[in-house]
C-alpha cells in the first residue's frame, strides 16, 4: 500500500508541472502576438503620415504653381522686308508669231530656200512659184506698151502739121480739135498699157512668196512640186526677231498684285535652266470659265525654249515689310487665323492674323501685328483668352 500511495503523489506533482508550463507557454505566445500587432500598427501610422505629408506638399506646390500661371515661351518677331514670290505654270509661245501664207494668185513651187529653225530678214523669198505663163503675160503687155506709144507719136505728128496748116486756111480748127483728141487717146492708151504691165509685174512679184519679218521660222509645211494657192493656209510661222514669251496662267488675285516690268524666273518643263524675263503685258480680260488671266512674260531667244511646251515661273510681285512668325505660331478654326500674345499683365490675348507668303524664315503677318508683340511660339493652343502665363522670351 505504501508502494501504490508513494506513486500516486508522485503522478499528481507531474501533472501539475506539466499543466503549469502550458499555461505558461500559451500566455509568451499571446504577448508575442500583440507586439507584433504593435508594431504593425505603429509602421501602418507612420507611412500614412509619410504620404499624406508628400501629397500636402504636392498640392501647395500645384496650388503655387496655378497661381503663378503656366511657363510659355513667347517671340519678339520685329518686322523684315518680304519679296512676294507667285509661282504658276504657262504655256511657251513666241511674242509675234507671224504666219506666212500665199500672197498672189499661186502656183506650183519651184524651190523652197528655207525650213524650220533657219533664221530669215524681212524681205527674203522663202519660195519661189512657176511663172512661165505670167512671163509670156508680161511680155505681151510690154509689147502693148510699145504699139501705144507708137500711136501717141503718130498722133501728136499729125497735130503739129493739122496746127501748121490751120494758119493758112487748108483746115479747119474742128479738125484740130479731132486730131488733138486723138493725141490724147494715145497717151492714155500708154498710161494705161504701162499700169497694166506695172500690175502683171507685182502679180509677179507676189509669186515668190517672202519672209514678211524678220525672224526664226518656227515651222515650215510646204514642199517643192506642190501645188499652192488662196487656200493652202499657213506655209511658215516666224517668231519676230526671235523673240519668245511665256503665256502664264493666274488667278484674279495673283494678276491684281502684279504690273507690267516685274520681274520673273521661268524653268521649262523637264530641264534645269532658269530664264529670266519681264512681264510685258497683263490681260485685259478673265476667262469666264475658270476665272484666270494670262501674264505675258517676254524671253530672249534660246534653244530650249520650244513654242507649245509647258513651263514654271516664279513672279516677284513686289515687297512688302511684315513680321515673320514660325508656323508653330499661328493657329486656325472656324473664324480664320489667329495668334496669342501676352501682354503687360502676363495675359494671353487672342489676335486675329492675316497670313501672307511663305518664305524661308516663316510665314508673313499681312495684317494684325506689328512685330512688337510678345508671341507664344508653341502649344498656344492650351491656353484660354485672359489666362495668366508666366512668358520667356526667346532670343533671335
Amino acid at each position: 500500500m505504501n508502494y501504490e500511495t508513494s506513486l500516486n503523489a508522485n503522478t499528481s506533482d507531474t501533472s501539475i508541472s506539466n499543466g503549469i508550463e502550458q499555461e505558461t507557454g500559451t500566455k509568451r505566445s499571446w504577448m508575442i502576438a500583440g507586439a507584433l500587432i504593435l508594431l504593425l500598427i505603429i509602421a501602418a501610422g507612420t507611412a500614412y503620415a509619410v504620404i499624406k505629408g508628400q501629397g500636402d506638399i504636392a498640392k501647395t506646390a500645384a496650388d503655387d504653381k496655378k497661381d503663378a500661371g503656366q511657363a510659355v515661351t513667347v517671340i519678339s518677331p520685329g518686322s523684315a522686308t518680304v519679296v512676294r514670290a507667285i509661282n504658276a505654270t504657262g504655256t511657251l509661245a513666241a511674242r509675234r508669231d507671224v504666219p506666212v501664207g500665199v500672197v498672189g494668185e499661186g502656183g506650183q513651187v519651184v524651190r523652197v530656200y528655207a525650213d524650220a529653225g533657219d533664221w530669215v530678214k524681212q524681205g527674203q523669198i522663202l519660195v519661189s512659184i512657176d511663172r512661165s505663163v505670167q512671163s509670156q503675160e508680161a511680155a505681151s503687155l510690154q509689147a502693148q506698151i510699145g504699139v501705144a506709144r507708137a500711136d501717141l507719136q503718130l498722133a501728136e505728128n499729125e497735130l503739129q502739121r493739122a496746127l501748121k496748116l490751120v494758119d493758112r486756111g487748108f483746115i479747119s480748127k474742128a479738125d484740130v480739135d479731132r486730131r488733138m483728141a486723138t493725141r490724147d487717146s494715145a497717151r492714155a492708151r500708154v498710161n494705161v498699157a504701162i499700169s497694166q504691165l506695172g500690175a502683171a509685174k507685182a502679180r509677179n512679184a507676189r509669186l515668190d512668196i517672202r519672209a514678211p519679218v524678220g525672224g526664226y521660222i518656227l515651222a515650215r509645211n510646204v514642199e517643192t512640186g506642190q501645188t499652192v494657192g488662196g487656200g493652202s493656209g499657213t506655209l511658215f510661222r516666224i517668231a519676230q526677231n526671235g523673240e519668245m514669251e511665256l503665256q502664264a496662267l493666274l488667278g484674279e488675285s495673283d494678276l491684281a498684285a502684279m504690273a507690267v516690268g516685274e520681274q520673273a524666273a521661268v524653268t521649262p518643263v523637264g530641264g534645269t535652266q532658269e530664264f529670266s524675263g519681264r512681264i510685258w503685258q497683263i490681260a485685259p480680260i478673265i476667262n469666264e470659265q475658270n476665272r484666270q488671266g494670262i501674264a505675258r512674260i517676254a524671253l530672249p531667244f534660246n534653244n530650249s525654249l520650244r513654242p507649245g511646251g509647258f513651263a514654271n515661273v516664279v513672279i516677284k510681285a513686289g515687297a512688302i515689310t511684315a513680321p515673320i512668325l514660325p508656323e508653330s505660331t499661328i493657329q486656325n478654326d472656324r473664324d480664320g487665323a489667329y495668334v496669342y500674345i501676352i501682354g503687360k499683365d502676363n495675359k494671353a490675348v487672342r489676335r486675329p492674323v492675316k497670313l501672307g507668303d511663305v518664305t524661308a524664315s516663316g510665314i508673313a503677318i499681312t495684317e494684325g501685328l506689328n512685330g512688337t508683340e510678345r508671341v507664344v511660339l508653341r502649344a498656344a493652343g492650351f491656353l484660354q483668352p485672359g489666362e495668366v502665363v508666366v512668358p520667356k522670351l526667346m532670343k533671335n
